[in-house]
């Protein structure tokens, strides 16, 4: 005689973590992060600083919130500086929970301390 099916076999269980993997609030509100910068592409950035001449550069330094400086290579290090911090605000931090495979052995023997 077969077993009859338990209830619980159709049940799921909620694990409480956000789909989305939002960051920050302007990614919750929906800023895909392209706004300040146009790009979130470091070959594409730094093309469009290569075509900028001085003043553009130093008027895109003022709008990204930087003291725009003469140096023209030294404000271009720093403009990438800043986009890099930018663009990593907005992708996903890597799920950890299933990142490490652990043998029987070891995880019997980090079990020992419960």
């Amino acid at each position: 005689m077969p077993k009859k099916k338990s209830k619980l076999d159709n049940l799921s269980q909620a694990h409480g973590k956000l789909e989305n993997k939002a960051i920050t609030l302007d990614q919750i509100w929906g800023d895909d992060g392209k706004r300040k910068y146009g790009t979130l592409n470091l070959a594409e950035y730094e093309s469009t600083l290569r075509e900028y001449n001085k003043s553009d550069l130093q008027n895109h330094a003022i709008k990204i919130g930087l003291v725009p400086i003469d140096d023209r290579e030294t404000l271009i290090k720093r403009l990438k500086t800043e986009f890099n911090k930018h663009v990593s605000q907005f992708r996903a931090r890597p799920d950890v929970t299933n990142s490490a495979k652990l043998s029987k052995k070891s995880k019997d023997t980090l079990s020992e301390g419960r």
